[in-house]
């Protein structure tokens, strides 16, 4: 259970980073484009939001395994061999986790009822959170 907790502050961490950079992109995407609260230019930033969060995390498991809050809580994701990720697999963990994450949180519930604590994205893909 330990571990389970360990994985959820980490999330917890994650969020905020992501939370700050989600405002900071919305900031200078409202000062060269003015209003996005509907259509196009609502999409556009939603697009830039994502895109780069998944920039983020797929440039982080690909080259060290480790985000900013898995670095600081001592996890590592890896791939069933226990190597780092290829570029490809990061970025389909990235898209998987988006989708599985919408239907309120599913895949960070997944953990719970799992033998071995993953999330259900790594469950599905054969990617892992390790201790470092």
């Amino acid at each position: 259970m330990k571990s389970l907790i360990k994985r959820y502050l980490a999330v917890v961490y994650e969020s905020l980073l992501m939370l700050a950079l989600a405002l900071t992109l919305t900031a200078i995407y409202y000062m060269l484009f003015g209003d996005a609260s509907h259509g196009w230019s609502r999409s556009g930033l939603q697009l830039l939001v994502w895109g780069s969060m998944g920039g983020y995390f797929v440039r982080c498991w690909t080259v060290t395994g480790q985000t900013l809050a898995s670095q600081t809580w001592k996890l590592k994701v890896v791939d069933q061999q226990g190597q780092l990720l290829g570029w490809q697999q990061a970025t389909l963990r990235y898209v998987v986790a988006s989708v599985l994450f919408m239907p309120a949180g599913l895949t960070l519930w997944w953990a719970i009822v799992d033998r071995d604590q993953q999330f259900l994205h790594d469950r599905l893909l054969g990617t892992r959170i390790v201790w470092v």
